[in-house]
């Protein structure tokens, strides 16, 4: 036995060694242990926030002065005791100096592969005739200067675009020439084209424009990610390059192409939800029942999209009553409403969440009849169904969000550019009793949430959260429908848990709530009082998964 000495020595001298020298030297696999738990002691937080005013988005704990922060997820929100509980060797404590701290933004409604220009075609858009008069411009404007180049400048609202004769050549577009279904080409009193095409009659001469290279799509998604860390935001909800006149196959090849590319390379920068045309459900069927929803913590499949009506501003968006500048003019269905019924069901039946396009009141209308349809017909469960935009509705249609449960999803800032040419298209009476209703949604029991559909206006939820408080365009005195104006509190949830909610994120983002990804967003503002009632802020810092994101170090 005279071996058992040697070995209590042995034993106190590794004590003693392990006492000064920290864990982490002889392997960094130790941080991780430290970071998280212990099997002798609670959990050791990786990163306290204090002093500051934080914003949980759960109405359990609205407001907190701390959290704490380990593996990527939020271990304790409260009071600077309690949280500091879970400090321990390693954790990084942050001052906030009393700054506000908001749950990271989900921008509901993107279409985040941005294009490249080419050099045989000029690419380019954002154009808004409400903002020079209302005349709408001709390829003749533009002919003189673009003599041997094929042109294409889409819409601000991506349902309209302008070809000039160049292109309207190269897509065989001549007065002989029939309407597509679901579009439409603008002729003069003669029936010559002027080269403005409408919803699915861009797909004419969008189908000669060169693809994107994949090279030139991650790059975009790289520009995106950074551009939207720099405005919060930490999720966005991509329906994809699809809309009326692209190939439903665009968002297919980003999914696999850039998405799954990403991922795999480890180059995410932030957490997409994506969402695919109706019309391909089957095969995002086929690919749930392989890989699931979720595909790893930056990628989740969230269901598909179609189309009712076109726009406003195109004069597309469709209405019980016309167009004042159109008399003969209610919009039009971009997708048959029977197709679009065959296609909610199957897409339903198989569990699929379902999002589609209404901005004019009969659109929204004519889609609440659809889900009710379904809902019925399926069954009871939760689907979520969603509407994007939601932008016209008709007295009454509010509560029926409430009633059936279905999102609206809706674009604060594009309130902006369609306060004018609202009144100009429906007249004043008709504008102000159906426009951008968010408080009588939110009165309903509606679940409200909110995007910018980039590019189409800048991602930015701050401008967002303002315009939704105050609705008041740039050139106003007043707000546009005052009482439709909603408060801080509300327009900040619509931008993250209620946002998770209408796309089923809500497990694990949306709110600074225990368990959850620690996503979050430091304000340039010290007060919420203030912040409330000035209703701007800057972002300061972006974290995702507890690590700060932007600004890079």
């Amino acid at each position: 036995m005279d071996f058992l000495p040697h070995i209590f020595v042995s034993t106190a001298i590794i004590i003693l060694s392990l006492a000064i020298v920290p864990l982490s030297h002889f392997h960094p696999t130790f941080n991780y242990f430290l970071a998280w738990k212990s099997p002798l002691s609670q959990p050791v937080a990786s990163l306290v926030l204090r002093n500051g005013v934080i914003f949980t988005s759960d109405d359990t704990l609205p407001f907190a002065e701390s959290m704490a922060v380990a593996n990527g997820r939020v271990l304790r929100v409260g009071n600077h005791s309690f949280v500091q509980e879970l400090a321990g060797y390693g954790t990084q404590v942050l001052d906030l100096g009393g700054k506000v701290v908001v749950p990271g933004f989900i921008d509901s409604h993107v279409h985040f592969i941005n294009g490249t220009k080419h050099s045989s075609w000029i690419l380019g858009g954002g154009w808004n005739n409400d903002l020079w008069g209302g005349d709408l411009p001709a390829a003749s404007w533009i002919d003189d200067v673009t003599l041997n180049n094929p042109v294409w400048l889409s819409r601000m609202d991506g349902h309209m675009g302008l070809a000039n004769s160049v292109a309207l050549r190269l897509a065989g577009i001549t007065n002989l020439t029939d309407n597509p279904r679901g579009g439409s080409i603008v002729r003069t009193s003669n029936g010559e084209p002027t080269g403005l095409l409408i919803d699915s009659a861009m797909s004419l001469v969008i189908s000669q424009i060169p693809e994107d290279s994949v090279h030139d799509r991650r790059e975009a998604l790289l520009r995106a990610s950074n551009l939207a860390l720099t405005r919060g935001v930490t999720t966005v909800v991509d329906m994809g390059r699809y809309y009326p006149g692209v190939s439903a196959d665009l968002s297919w090849e980003d999914f696999s192409d850039v998405y799954q590319w990403s991922s795999s390379m480890s180059k995410m920068k932030i957490r997409v939800c994506l969402f695919f045309p109706m019309e391909t459900w089957s095969r995002l069927v086929d690919v749930i029942n392989k890989m699931g929803h979720t595909l790893s913590e930056w990628i989740y499949l969230g269901g598909v999209k179609a189309f009712a009506d076109g726009s406003l501003g195109s004069n597309s968006a469709l209405f019980y009553e016309p167009y004042i500048d159109e008399p003969d003019n209610y919009g039009l269905h971009v997708t048959e409403p029977e197709a679009l019924l065959n296609m909610t069901l199957e897409s339903d039946l198989n569990g699929l969440q379902v999002a589609i396009h209404a901005i004019g009141d009969k659109a929204n209308d004519l889609i609440l009849d659809i889900y009710g349809s379904v809902a019925s017909t399926n069954g009871m469960r939760d689907r979520r169904f969603r509407i994007e935009h939601a932008q016209q509705l008709a007295f009454g249609t509010p509560d029926r969000f409430g009633k059936q449960r279905v999102v609206a999803s809706m674009q604060p800032d594009q309130l902006l550019d369609d306060a004018e040419s609202a009144s100009k298209k429906l007249g004043k009476d008709r504008a102000e009793k159906e426009s951008y209703l968010f408080r009588s949604l939110l009165d309903s029991n509606a679940l409200l949430a909110f995007g910018s559909d980039w590019p189409v206006v800048d991602i930015n939820p701050l401008s967002g959260i303002k315009t939704a408080m105050r609705r008041r365009p740039p050139t106003w005195e007043s707000a546009w429908i005052p009482s439709e104006c909603i408060s801080l509190d509300d327009a900040i949830k619509a931008y993250t848990i209620s946002a998770a909610r209408a796309s089923f994120l809500d497990k694990d983002l949306g709110s600074l709530s225990p368990g959850k990804l620690a996503d979050f967003v430091i304000l340039s503002m010290d007060s919420w009082k203030d912040f409330a009632e000035e209703a701007s802020a800057s972002v300061e810092e972006t974290y995702v998964s507890g690590v700060r994101a932007y600004p890079r170090s």
